[in-house]
């Protein structure tokens, strides 16, 4: 069972990053862009699928923080599913991992 109002939360949390825009995926659900760069997406309201360098995917992994990416299992992409309101915190962290990493790769190039 998921949070049925985990989407709308965790788009309004991320809207409120500095340089954030979101915009359908894909897939299906909401992509969550660092100018070009995405650093996750959600669909609906009960996964939440994030890219990391693949060093830090291994330890999240490791340490029971997200699975393996659900079809992508051997890249640098997580899944992290929302099973009750809680995970919306959990999802938020990862997703804010993300996009520090976002905002430090782009200041180290400028």
């Amino acid at each position: 069972m998921s949070d049925s109002g985990a989407g709308d939360k965790i788009t309004a949390t991320v809207l409120q990053w500095e340089g954030m825009s979101a915009v359908p995926h894909r897939f299906g659900g909401t992509e969550f862009r660092y100018g070009a760069r995405e650093i996750g997406h959600i669909h609906g309201n009960h996964l939440v699928d994030i890219p990391f360098p693949t060093a830090i995917r291994h330890e999240l992994v490791a340490a029971g923080k997200a699975e393996p990416h659900h079809i992508l299992p051997d890249s640098g992409w997580i899944s992290f599913r929302i099973r009750q309101t809680a995970d919306v915190d959990h999802a938020l962290a990862l997703l804010q991992q993300s996009y520090r990493l976002a905002v430090d790769q782009r200041r180290k190039r400028s």
